[in-house]
């Protein structure tokens, strides 16, 4: 459902990949002049494409991947979970608590499952360094450092309209990490405080392109992430997620999408970066057809979403006001 979001190509490529899956999408309404959207994206992609989320849902899907503005989320969830289908929903899981609680409720009313798309978690790195933390190789942790930066995303210009988006650097990037905290230590947050700025893109954003976010948890640990849109456009690559967990047992520095192939454009002379390894999107597709094909709900999950989803909205009220923002669950 939607071409809206970068991913969207990603996951029709893998999912045509698959002799398993039979695939249908749609992207009805006007899009931005100059953003290759619709049926034209779909015949560049080779996919069947219909007119109308209506059709799309009259088909019947088993499942449907929500990758539409952040701001349209829990309409489209909705629409699938009264069509019974479970739902992968591209992160984060939506703009508001409002809307992130009607998403749960909807996909739990339905008998379906809810899923959230944070790729990183399916890196082998973090599985072993959650391994690694089960096991208590780290001792008792007591920070966390965390980095997701990335370039301007000019692809998609609904990224840096917080009508659509839901804000800047904060709900793009913070998410990201806190999953990760989420899915390697199980701890709740306690206390959110940020600060932010629209120095960089200023002409171009809406809304803030750098920030710095620091959480307490139950157990202890402060995490600080480091959330903007900081890489230059003349950058190899996109950008990159990175975490250092400081523990009485040692430290570990992650670099998630390190494994890289440097060179040099031998005509323009400028860095080359091609990366290699496995691909992070096809875990997270497949996990989520696992959990669909076997009726085990697939992590991370709609409640993982919501949580995430209450980090940057406590984040976005800290730098607001200039406070700390304590979480309170309801």
């Amino acid at each position: 459902m939607s071409f809206a979001h970068t991913h969207a190509g990603g996951y029709v490529e893998l999912l045509l990949a698959d002799p398993t899956v039979t695939l249908l999408a749609s992207d009805p309404g006007t899009h931005p002049e100059g953003e290759l959207r619709g049926r034209a994206f779909a015949d560049a992609l080779g996919v069947g494409y219909v007119d109308s989320y209506e059709e799309l849902l009259a088909w019947k899907p088993d499942a449907v991947i929500v990758t539409s503005e952040n701001a349209h989320h829990r309409e489209h969830v909705e629409l699938a979970a009264a069509a019974g289908a479970h739902v992968l929903c591209e992160k984060p899981l939506a703009t508001t608590l409002e809307d992130g609680k009607a998403m749960l409720a909807a996909t739990e009313a339905a008998g379906v499952m809810l899923m959230v798309a944070f790729p990183v978690r399916f890196a082998s790195t973090f599985l072993k360094l959650k391994a690694d933390y089960d096991n208590g190789l780290l001792g008792q942790v007591i920070t966390v450092r965390g980095s997701n930066n990335g370039k301007l995303p000019v692809a998609r210009s609904w990224f840096t309209d917080p009508a659509l988006s839901g804000g800047g650097a904060l709900v793009d990037h913070v998410v990201h990490i806190a999953d990760l905290l989420e899915g390697l230590m199980g701890a709740a947050p306690v206390s959110v405080t940020a600060i932010t700025n629209q120095k960089l893109h200023a002409d171009r954003a809406q809304a803030e392109t750098a920030g710095l976010v620091t959480i307490t948890y139950d157990n202890g640990v402060i995490a600080a992430i480091d959330c903007s849109w900081s890489r230059p456009e003349s950058a190899p690559t996109w950008g990159g997620v990175k975490m250092t967990v400081a523990g009485t047992n040692g430290t570990v520095d992650l670099d998630f999408f390190g494994p890289r192939a440097r060179g040099l454009d031998t005509a323009s002379g400028r860095p080359i970066e091609l990366p290699y390894g496995p691909n992070f999107d096809a875990s997270l597709v497949g996990t989520f057809l696992d959990g669909v094909r076997s009726g085990i709900p697939p992590q991370p999950d709609g409640a993982v979403g919501l949580r995430t989803l209450r980090i940057v909205l406590a984040a976005q009220e800290s730098a607001s006001t200039g406070g700390t923002v304590t979480i309170v669950e309801d």
